[in-house]
């Protein structure tokens, strides 16, 4: 399912206990980002109201309208779980990832675009941006020492770079 109105949140990879919960391994930042959401969109398309969520672990434990039982929650096993952007709350500074995607990477100093996000991807420490240009390939950190802004409306990130970073 690829909807620019819904964002994905996770895949349900487990039941927990007796009363019809899934254990939901996010996809975002935080597991707690998921609590705030009082619908959620099943890969079928499908959207639940949410009876209950907590965060577990790394997980987040969610009971939904209409799977009361152990059986029910278990044909979710596997299921990708979308929130709608528009029921998201970010602060100002916060975007989605995928709304970044394609936005042209310009070096904050000089103006100049010196390639297109292609991809993001998370590590333990921070996530990593990559930036296809005339040069190849490029991995630039997301963190504030790289990222001087990201203008989501104009499809524009500018980075701080350093020699070798733009593909030079």
């Amino acid at each position: 399912m690829r909807d620019k109105d819904f964002v994905e949140i996770g895949e349900i990879v487990n039941t927990f206990g007796v009363r019809g919960e899934v254990k939901l391994l996010t996809s975002t930042n935080t597991p707690e980002f998921v609590l705030q959401f009082s619908r959620l969109r099943l890969g079928d398309g499908d959207e639940r109201r949410v009876i209950s969520s907590r965060v577990h672990g790394g997980a987040v434990l969610v009971r939904f309208d209409g799977v009361d039982t152990p059986e029910a929650a278990n044909l979710l096993r596997g299921t990708m779980v979308y929130a709608r952007k528009s029921d998201a709350q970010l602060d100002e500074d916060e975007h989605f990832v995928d709304d970044v995607i394609g936005s042209r990477a310009v070096n904050d100093e000089t103006g100049e675009t010196f390639g297109v996000i292609s991809d993001y991807f998370a590590l333990p420490s921070n996530g990593v941006y990559v930036v296809r240009g005339d040069g190849g390939e490029t991995l630039i950190p997301a963190v504030a020492e790289f990222v001087r802004g990201i203008d989501v409306g104009a499809k524009v990130v500018r980075f701080r770079v350093i020699e070798g970073l733009d593909g030079s």
